[in-house]
């Protein structure tokens, strides 16, 4: 991948950003090193019953680094990362790193079509992935990337015995070379903070990903901010139960932890009771998670058989939280819900530990950084007074700068003056905490009228049967469209329609916001960022309407 294709940031801005000290100045890789100095024997990092201290980590770290810079991989070259939460994902993100490669960051979940598109967008040099993962055989998937992408020359395989054609994980963890040599090496290789560090996949429940580059400097910024703004510490262990490839995970659980020495346990289950487990035996301070998992878990019927007492805060973003998930989270776990907005693109908000309960149930708080501005946007792109409805966006030093190879994109998200339009519709009021109000995209047009999914989602959420809640429109006749809401409910639980109708009436919900028909699912249909897959959801309800007719 040529750096050409990744728009700079102004020099006007980025000397202010420098001087002001809002980027440090530092790459991800001596953020690493900087941790391993202060803390080398610190427990760093704990998964799959294995434990290292943050210096036995960095001797893996810089031996895989270096052996990839000899196995021909150049400053500057492209690698995706795609592995579950296991320790070996750390390893090789931060190998990466020291070795001047730029990472494009994979979900475990990501489809051959996904990965093939990534690829041809990015042009990378190699690729770390298991060759099983439960269920999924990657073989097929590898030759199906490999035979559309010939720059994609080597792979690296983790926990398989050696395959010819494929680099081994645990061979590139050993080297027998001079520690003294180890770091002239990767001295060579170090990046500019400037420069690119890694490509993040902009999901969406439409179409193919787009490439969101991020600069060591802009994303320290994020991930520096975001640490602040929910007090994690050198004191704090990290549970990573949310999968590991996603933003969500990356700038919230991993590389905070090794920004401030912290241990970070990764947990490879969405289970409940595994959840429940680890944060017993580990003694888990805080953790990252999306709103379906942790209602999973806060509805779990043996919850009150686990000692959850060492958990304080409870990071969730990726979607809307509900207020009635908030309330039942902070009254049943004990823990602080941080109310969290987060986007690969870079704007980051989020409620503080000290927030009023109304500010972490009715907003997502405030921007992380206090150098960044968040504004509401009128039908004309103008900033509109606080307290107005409008599109969300951003500028400042953790926002990134445009898509990849992508100008209509950047023409579309951007304004004129330079603030990221995020697709998010919210009122900003005049203490400059944020209400989502919906999503600009995410409305259901019925009979003219404007409803935001989330509003349903919202009323229907707060009923104590319900765990999961998504409203999509559904076509009709008449009125163009109509609300269908998927609902998942607790497990054990019944309820039929008119129950929930009479409900969203006894609550005095406006008429438009009872759904017209209501599906009843076992398990919603997520993408990879852990939000519910409306497309999924759209053609279902399509499907039934067409063979109804």
């Amino acid at each position: 991948m040529s750096l050409a294709d990744v728009k700079p940031y102004e020099i006007e801005r980025a000397d202010l950003y420098e001087r002001r000290r809002w980027w440090f100045g530092m790459t991800l890789g001596d953020m690493f090193d900087k941790a391993c100095d202060i803390y080398p024997d610190k427990e760093a990092l704990v998964g799959e019953d294995k434990r290292y201290t943050y210096q036995q980590l960095r001797r893996l770290v810089e031996n895989m680094a270096y052996n990839l810079l000899q196995e021909g991989f150049k400053k500057g070259d492209t690698v995706l990362l795609q592995a579950p939460n296991w320790p070996e994902f750390v390893i090789s993100y931060f190998a990466l790193q020291k070795a001047g490669l730029v990472l494009v960051l994979l979900t475990i979940n990501h489809t051959a079509r996904e990965i093939a598109h990534l690829a041809d967008l990015t042009q990378p040099k190699g690729w770390i992935l298991p060759g099983r993962y439960r269920k999924t055989d990657f073989m097929p998937i590898i030759e199906k990337v490999r035979d559309q992408n010939v720059d994609l020359e080597k792979i690296i395989l983790l926990r398989e015995k050696k395959r010819q054609g494929f680099l081994n994980f645990d061979n590139l963890v050993e080297t027998d070379a001079d520690r003294e040599n180890i770091q002239s090496v990767l001295a060579k290789a170090r990046p500019d903070p400037r420069d690119v560090c890694q490509i993040l996949p902009s999901g969406g429940t439409t179409g193919l990903p787009k490439g969101a580059p991020r600069t060591h400097n802009d994303y320290i910024c994020n991930l520096e901010y975001l640490a602040k703004a929910w007090d994690v510490n050198s004191t704090d262990k990290i549970l990573v139960a949310s999968t590991v490839g996603h933003n969500l995970a990356l700038v919230a659980c991993v590389t905070p932890s090794v920004f401030h020495g912290a241990t970070l346990v990764l947990l490879d289950s969405t289970y409940p009771e595994d959840f429940c487990k680890v944060v017993q035996k580990e003694k888990i301070t805080c953790t990252g998670l999306v709103p379906t998992l942790i209602s999973r878990i806060v509805n779990h019927g043996d919850l009150d058989q686990y000692d959850l007492s060492s958990m304080q805060r409870i990071y969730v973003g990726a979607s809307n939280s509900p207020p009635e998930l908030v309330r039942k989270v902070e009254q049943n776990i004990g823990a602080r819900y941080i109310n969290a907005f987060g986007m690969v693109e870079g704007p980051l908000a989020q409620s503080r530990p000290y927030d009023s309960p109304e500010v972490r149930q009715q907003t997502i708080g405030r921007p992380c950084c206090p150098y960044e501005d968040f504004v509401t946007l009128n039908a004309f792109a103008e900033i509109n007074p606080r307290g107005v409805e409008g599109e969300l966006a951003g500028r400042g030093p953790g926002i990134f700068t445009g898509y990849l190879k992508h100008p209509q994109a950047n023409q579309e998200s951007f304004t004129s003056d330079g603030y990221f339009r995020t697709g998010d519709l919210a009122v900003i009021d005049e203490q400059g905490y944020i209400r989502i109000t919906g999503r600009i995209k995410d409305i259901i047009i019925r009979g003219g009228e404007n409803i935001a999914a989330r509003d349903v989602e919202d009323l229907i959420s707060s009923h104590p049967k319900v765990e999961y809640i998504a409203a999509v429109g559904m076509p009709d006749k008449d009125l163009g469209e109509q609300v269908c809401a998927y609902v998942k409910l607790v497990s054990g639980e019944r309820v039929d329609d008119q129950e929930l109708i009479e409900y969203l009436i006894k609550l005095e919900a406006a008429k438009h916001l009872i759904p017209a028909r209501f599906e009843f699912l076992d398990k919603i249909p997520l993408t990879a960022a852990g939000k519910a897959d409306k497309k999924i959801l759209r053609k279902d309800i399509e499907d039934k309407l067409r063979n109804e007719a």
